[in-house]
């Protein structure tokens, strides 16, 4: 069976390499690595901002959930389908459009030139805290990979995440921003064909929606959206949501896709293609959960693996080992994007801010791609440190990243009245909140709140009220203002 699975492995991994031979020339430029100039269609852009979104939570982690605890927590997709809508109706075409004023490729870039913050301090503060959380994020969902191919093709972990990790790099490498975009592409098409067939397959074979009533009532599942009427059923879903869904205006390696749309006025077609995308894949995952609960009426030792052992049961060994790939495509086109957005934040916010002189546009194409070495050899360093919390650690680098980054990204789009001090303010504060949190929350209130809700919130009042005290320090705020005004 392993030689089979293995088989399918080979074939899978074969494909992304030759997309990544096929796009390496189409990149000259560190604009090209980074941006890939600017010059991506609608329909590139949409299913790569999504699948680069979408990582092997969408098969292990949230099936899982469903399978638990119940069809209360489809409200962590509710959640996320409305996070992602607002990111593409309010953020999406207007940071494309200030961006490409700024000559900006990377937001710490942006964030600096919209406030014209000569010091550097934005874009240092920002940059650091990025490549801190996205290299975290990065690892954790490294080491669901190592767990994964450990698991469906008996490899060593270390051998397998070495290999998973080399592939990556290698077609990140060789086409940049390009290649990950097209990878993107072909793995959230692949995933999405995979999470639908799986569910209908196995619908068929256990009889219908009947038998999943009936084992749900055994084990005492809730098969309704809201448990009962109390206010802490309420809590639950508006954390769960909110804890959630706002991330999404605070996720470099998500909205940096946005900003490589050819035309800005196609982005409402990037807009409903994705949330097409994102729609049919929740619920397609949803269901996993709920049909697992009669697939399995007596449960799982690794509930996290309820996707896995429902297509290893479907499916001959090659089938299913080509079908599991899915979980890795997810994964992978997560690891990508998150990977370039690392290096470009190495190269053009960290590079460029030490260097004396501005160098030439190869000698930065070339530390961008050294970059992605550096970061994915870091990455794989802390994988190889095995964790048995990987959904915490996904959780506590999503929130981390949202309420650093979400509040300043809307208040920056939005808002003339923020200067570089509130700026910094937020990014400090939304850090940090996440940070002490989880020792805070049992001390503030009886109800489990996700961190990113405190910490959006602060971060948010943070920006705003340190604006307000320092406005008479901004000195050029009124040159940026009348930059963005005229966008």
């Amino acid at each position: 069976m392993h030689i089979q699975v293995i088989a399918a492995f080979i074939a899978y991994f074969t494909l992304l390499l030759v997309i990544g031979l096929i796009f390496h020339k189409r990149q000259t430029s560190s604009s090209d690595f980074i941006m890939g100039n600017r010059s991506l269609s609608f329909w590139l852009v949409a299913l790569s901002a999504h699948a680069s979104d979408m990582s092997a939570w969408l098969f292990m982690a949230f099936p899982m959930t469903i399978f638990v605890l119940g069809l209360p927590h489809i409200w962590i997709a509710m959640g996320l389908l409305l996070g992602m809508f607002l990111n593409w109706q309010f953020v999406a075409p207007k940071l494309r459009a200030m961006t490409e004023k700024y000559d900006c490729y990377t937001l710490s870039s942006f964030f600096e030139k919209r406030f014209q913050d000569r010091s550097g301090s934005i874009r240092l503060l920002s940059a650091i805290v990025m490549v801190i959380f996205l290299t975290h994020y990065l690892s954790a969902g490294l080491i669901a990979m190592g767990y994964l191919l450990e698991s469906l093709f008996g490899l060593n972990y270390f051998f397998g995440l070495s290999v998973a990790m080399l592939v990556v790099v290698v077609y990140t490498f060789l086409g940049g921003f390009t290649t990950v975009a097209w990878t993107d592409l072909f793995q959230g098409i692949f995933l999405l064909i995979m999470i639908i067939l799986v569910p209908l397959m196995a619908l068929a074979k256990i009889g219908g929606w009947h038998e999943i009533t009936q084992i749900a009532q055994q084990r005492e599942i809730s098969l309704t959206l809201i448990s009962d009427n109390s206010l802490d059923s309420f809590i639950a879903i508006f954390s769960l949501a909110l804890g959630w869904g706002l991330g999404y205006f605070g996720m470099p390696h998500i909205i940096t896709k946005f900003m490589g749309i050819r035309d800005v006025s196609e982005m409402h077609k990037s807009k409903w293609l994705g949330m097409s995308w994102q729609l049919i894949a929740l619920g397609a995952a949803a269901c996993i959960g709920l049909i697992g609960i009669a697939y399995f009426p007596e449960g799982l030792e690794k509930p996290e693996m309820i996707f896995v052992e429902m297509v290893k049961d479907l499916f001959n060994p090659f089938i299913a080992g080509f079908i599991l790939c899915a979980v890795i495509a997810a994964n992978m086109s997560t690891m990508d994007s998150q990977i370039l957005v690392c290096a470009s934040i190495l190269s053009e916010d960290l590079y460029k801010h030490f260097h004396k002189h501005l160098p030439s546009d190869r000698k930065v194409l070339w530390i961008s791609k050294l970059s992605v070495v550096i970061i994915s050899l870091i990455a794989l360093l802390l994988a190889f440190n095995k964790s048995s919390t990987i959904l915490d650690t996904v959780l506590y680098s999503w929130s981390g990243l949202g309420s650093a980054f979400g509040p300043l990204v809307l208040m920056t789009l939005y808002s003339e009245r923020i200067n570089r001090y509130g700026a910094l303010a937020g990014i400090v504060v939304g850090t940090t909140v996440v940070m002490i949190w989880p020792t805070l929350n049992p001390l503030l209130t009886k109800y489990e709140l996700l961190p990113m809700i405190p910490g959006f919130i602060c971060s948010m009042i943070a920006i705003y009220a340190v604006s307000l005290l320092t406005k008479d320090k901004q000195m050029d705020s009124s040159s940026s203002i009348s930059a963005s005004k005229s966008i």
